[in-house]
């Protein structure tokens, strides 16, 4: 009797309380929690900063950051998306339009016309959203990561990435 007790105990101990999920799985759990509130988190700073909602913060997050991405070299841009929340990481992974190019030589009229394309905003609004998405990046990441990321890009894109004055 003793030593069924013994062996319960160990496998409770192992598995956690009658209906407690294993250690495993709670980890599991807690990483995607805290990966979903730091998106969230980044989404809710993206909409403050640009006047949007959540939806078209998510759109605009993907589309300048694919844009920006297709103007650096991949190692830049592994080191980059390893700093951003990692669910937003995972919608860049998932950028199909761009998955077969190559970094391009484009510029600020090329990266605006994407972005624009893509989100089907008017010229004029094409800029504030840029700006605000950029803006958000660089305050989730390190300031080492946005130099470097800023040493590939050309002088009139460094001024879209630099934070306002």
């Amino acid at each position: 009797m003793a030593d069924k007790r013994e062996q319960e105990g160990r496998r409770a101990s192992r598995e956690g309380a009658p209906g407690e999920l294993p250690i495993e799985a709670r980890r599991a759990r807690r990483s995607a929690a805290h990966a979903s509130q730091t998106y969230r988190a980044f989404i809710k700073h993206l909409c403050e900063r640009g006047g949007m909602s959540p939806a078209v913060a998510e759109q605009a997050a993907v589309s300048v950051l694919c844009a920006v991405e297709q103007r650096i070299n991949s190692e830049e841009t592994e080191d980059l998306e390893a700093q951003l929340p990692s669910k937003l990481a995972e919608l860049l992974h998932r950028c199909e339009r761009h998955e077969d190019e190559l970094p391009g030589g484009f510029g600020r009229e090329e990266l605006l016309k994407r972005v624009g394309e893509d989100l089907a905003l008017n010229p004029d609004a094409v800029v504030p959203v840029v700006r605000a998405v950029l803006n958000a990046v660089r305050d989730q990441i390190s300031e080492g990561e946005a130099e470097d990321v800023m040493d590939q890009l050309p002088e009139d894109l460094k001024e879209l990435w630099r934070r306002p004055s």
